[in-house]
């Protein structure tokens, strides 16, 4: 069925790993990942939801995951396919293994989703991970795209406190710029600034 991609990685005769995914309008995305995509993008551009990837736990670390996920890829990068500009999953909070597994494979956080699963009668928190391809991006903001949302959660202090300071410098320079532009068009021959009061000097 075109809306959905699965293959089967067998072993003897033995399915050991599988992969499906829908592919989907953007239209059709989930409520809670609607943001997913910038909104430059025409609605018949489609997005790949990972439904299930799995491998036989006494097999894995053989790469049989990875060659899952890059079919997954490789059919869906082609240029009958080209119009497809993510793909993107939902996992547990607690699910370290998978989390890392995405991650190393450029999968960014997109949301933290609390109470998203039911499992058991109990509620678990969940994450939304998103690799965007062919060009595909997430909503255009004044970090992106020379930060990412997981690379601020995760740092450390000291990066906070780097990422503190360039953010100032960054404000900094605006507003001297816009300073400067002001100032050229009042009626005063300069400004100075001490202790943070601002001083004019009239022509």
């Amino acid at each position: 069925h075109k809306k959905f991609f699965s293959l089967a990685a067998t072993y003897r005769s033995t399915i050991v790993g599988m992969i499906v995914a829908e592919i989907k309008s953007r239209t059709k995305i989930h409520k809670e990942d609607g943001d997913i995509l910038a909104s430059n993008f025409s609605v018949d551009i489609q997005i790949a939801y990972i439904l299930s990837l799995r491998v036989v736990k006494e097999i894995r670390k053989h790469g049989i995951g990875s060659l899952l996920l890059e079919t997954l890829k490789d059919h869906i990068s082609t240029t009958a396919q080209d119009h497809c500009k993510a793909i993107y999953l939902h996992v547990l909070t607690t699910n370290n293994t998978a989390i890392s597994f995405y991650e190393n494979r450029d999968f960014k956080q997109h949301h933290y989703l609390p109470y998203y699963y039911s499992i058991h009668g109990v509620l678990k928190d969940g994450f939304t991970y998103v690799l965007y391809i062919n060009g595909g991006h997430p909503p255009w903001t004044i970090l992106y795209p020379f930060l990412l949302r997981d690379d601020i959660h995760k740092a450390s202090s000291q990066d906070a406190f780097f990422f503190d300071e360039v953010m100032c410098d960054f404000f900094s320079g605006i507003y001297r710029q816009a300073h400067s532009l002001l100032c050229s068009f009042l009626p005063w021959s300069s400004i100075s600034t001490k202790g943070g009061i601002e001083y004019s000097q009239t022509m």
